[in-house]
């Protein structure tokens, strides 16, 4: 009998439990069917009709799809706002330091063409913005980063600004012309470019045992938005060779963000090693030129005090002198 009690209230909890979570569900419903006009525009704009239904309005929180697809979309939008601010913190430790010290050129100019090509290739399948918005942003920030590296670097390499703004209104123009299925060869040549872009700049990290100007945020960023675009690519897309490319530059940018742990702060070590030792050798250079003016200062006083020697042939001509006479 007790077992059979406790089992009965048990049955009646939950009842209670059900209506009052269908009492505020109900409260809930009717407040979200009754969302203000541009609200609900903005959530149909964002997930569509039909989910916006599902989840805003009759709050169904087993849609699995719909709940799946809503992240995404949050996900992409998130990824496109921080894209278009991702390379600005490298951009200002550039012009800040005035140097472009530990970032390769070659590897900024393959990351501006495959950022390039993917927004080329996802505008023109259509695809939603919010799945490759933030291409737009770094492929302009890169082309920025590129020009003030070309523009920081050694005298020998002036010309390559001009260059460099020349070529990328070209590049543009080519990408926008060019066929489909040329393009969607150049999107599956993303990969290789991907990994070509990528392998100077750990090469010159490793070299220098250093990352230089490298941007702590933008390498974060690029982490985070290659595992969120993974994604966002599969969710909405389902494009495997734009997947494909978000894995591989995943793996890359790990690969610098492991570089920038190992060799945190030993760039500025070395700099002010080097201004020290600088700083050293020039204190040497003025203490050596300061005992040199002394021993020249001496040896001048030694020769005014110090009448100089006969020589032997004046000697010899008074000596002769006397016997003449």
């Amino acid at each position: 009998m007790p077992e059979n009690s406790f089992i009965e209230e048990g049955k009646e909890v939950k009842a209670r439990v059900r209506v009052v979570a269908l009492r505020s569900s109900t409260t809930m419903s009717s407040i979200t069917r009754n969302l203000p006009w541009f609200i609900r525009d903005l959530g149909v704009s964002i997930v569509g009709q039909e989910c916006y239904t599902s989840l805003v309005e009759n709050l169904d929180i087993g849609d699995v799809k719909c709940i799946k697809y809503a992240v995404s979309k949050g996900l992409g939008i998130g990824i496109v706002i921080g894209g278009s601010i991702m390379k600005v913190p490298q951009i200002l430790l550039i012009i800040n330091a005035r140097s472009a010290r530990g970032l390769s050129l070659s590897a900024s100019i393959l990351e501006t063409l495959s950022y390039a090509i993917t927004l080329t290739y996802s505008f023109r399948n259509s695809f939603p913005f919010t799945t490759y918005g933030e291409s737009l942003f770094l492929t302009l920030q890169n082309a920025l980063i590129t020009l003030l590296i070309t523009l920081y670097s050694p005298p020998k390499t002036l010309p390559l600004p001009l260059l460099t703004l020349l070529l990328l209104p070209l590049l543009t123009l080519t990408l926008a012309l060019l066929p489909h299925p040329t393009l969607s060869t150049l999107q599956l040549l993303t990969l290789p470019l991907s990994l070509t872009s990528k392998l100077p700049q750990i090469r010159q990290n490793a070299r220098a045992r250093s990352t230089g100007q490298l941007s702590t945020f933008a390498v974060l960023s690029q982490i985070a938005g290659c595992a969120a675009r993974m994604f966002t690519t599969a969710a909405e897309v389902g494009d495997w060779v734009v997947m494909a490319g978000f894995a591989v530059g995943l793996v890359l940018n790990l690969g610098v963000g492991v570089q920038m742990w190992v060799y945190w702060g030993r760039g500025q070590g070395q700099g002010r090693e080097r201004e020290g030792e600088g700083e050293k050798g020039h204190g040497e250079g003025e203490g050596d030129a300061a005992e040199s003016w002394k021993m020249n200062q001496q040896q001048q006083q030694q020769r005014v005090a110090t009448p100089p020697p006969r020589t032997s042939s004046a000697g010899g001509t008074r000596k002769w002198a006397r016997k003449v006479d």
